[in-house]
C-alpha cells in the first residue's frame, strides 16, 4: 500500500467558518486514496490535485450518497466508488448522449465495466444541456464536481447545473465545487473560452441557485500560473495541448491555479 505524503492535511486552509480546525484522518478514505490497484496515471496526479485533503474539506463520511457532477475520465470515481461501496451510494451525472464531451462519457463507461465490482454501485444520472436528473431531489448528502464550470458556461447551462445540484441535495448538504481561477483584473468570459473562472463570478452562480458559501481553500492554488497561455488552461498539464513546444516551461508550471469552494443549501428553503 502506497502511503501518503501529505497525511497532516491542511484543512484550516483560508476557512470562512471561524470554528474550523483541522479534520480528523479518515482511514477509509486514506485507504481508497493509497489503494494500490488505482490507475498508476491518475495516482501520478494525486500531488496535484490533493485527493485526500479536499474531500477531507468537503466533509466526506462512509455513509453518504454522493453525486459527482461529470466524472470525465474517473479520476474521482475511483475514490468514491470503493468508499462509498459498503454503506453510501455514488451517482456519476454525465452529459447527455449528444453533448460534446460524449467521448469523455464513453471512456468513462469502458473504465466503470473494466473495475468488476471494485466501485460498488454506480447510478448514472445525466446533466445537461436539457436534462439535469442528477439524483432524486432532496436525496444527496453531497454534490461534487471538479473542473467543469467552464464546460457549463460554454453549454450555457451553468445555472442549470447549479439548480440541479441544489434540487438533489437535502437541507443542509454540502455542495463542493472546484474549477479553473480566472484573473480578477479582467471581466469574465460568459462563455470562459479559455477554461478559466473567476472565483467571485462561480460563487455568483452558487448564490443565484440558492446556495450559502461556507468554506473556501487554496490546497489547489498554483501562484505560477498567469492565465495568459496560448490555449488557455489546456496549455498546462495535463493537456498540454502544445505537445513538445515548450513543454518542459509547462510542466514545471504545472497544474493550473484552482478554486476549491464549500457551499450548503439552507436547512430551510
Amino acid at each position: 500500500m502506497r502511503t501518503l505524503p501529505a497525511l497532516t492535511l491542511m484543512l484550516a486552509a483560508t476557512t470562512l467558518t471561524a470554528s474550523a480546525g483541522p479534520a480528523p484522518v479518515d482511514a477509509a478514505l486514506v485507504a481508497a486514496i493509497a489503494s494500490p490497484v488505482r490507475s498508476p496515471n491518475f495516482v501520478a496526479r494525486d500531488q496535484a490535485r490533493h485527493p485526500l485533503e479536499e474531500l477531507a474539506f468537503f466533509g466526506l463520511k462512509p455513509g453518504m450518497t454522493v453525486v459527482e457532477l461529470w466524472p470525465g475520465g474517473g479520476y474521482w470515481t475511483e475514490i468514491l466508488g470503493p468508499y462509498l461501496a459498503d454503506k453510501g451510494q455514488y451517482y456519476g451525472a454525465l452529459p447527455p448522449a449528444a453533448a460534446s464531451e460524449q467521448d469523455s462519457s464513453r471512456r468513462w463507461h469502458a473504465w466503470v465495466a473494466a473495475q468488476k465490482g471494485r466501485l460498488g454501485e454506480v447510478h448514472e444520472t445525466v446533466l445537461g444541456p436539457a436534462r439535469f436528473d442528477v439524483a432524486p431531489p432532496e436525496s444527496a448528502d453531497l454534490v461534487l464536481t471538479f473542473r467543469n464550470v467552464h464546460n457549463w458556461m460554454d453549454g450555457g447551462y451553468a445555472d442549470d447545473a447549479f439548480v440541479a445540484a441544489f434540487r438533489a441535495l437535502k437541507p443542509g448538504g454540502i455542495l463542493g465545487v472546484e474549477g479553473h481561477r480566472g484573473r480578477t483584473d479582467q471581466p469574465q468570459d460568459p462563455k470562459a473560452k479559455n477554461g478559466y473562472v473567476r472565483e467571485d463570478f462561480a460563487i455568483g452562480l452558487a448564490r443565484r441557485a440558492g446556495f450559502e458559501l461556507v468554506g473556501a481553500s487554496e490546497i489547489n492554488a498554483n501562484p505560477k500560473d498567469t492565465k495568459d497561455w496560448v490555449d488557455g488552461v489546456w496549455t498546462l498539464p495535463p493537456t498540454l495541448s502544445q505537445k513538445d513546444k515548450d513543454r518542459d516551461r509547462y510542466v514545471a508550471i504545472g497544474e493550473a491555479d484552482n478554486f476549491v469552494l464549500k457551499f450548503r443549501k439552507p436547512a430551510q428553503h
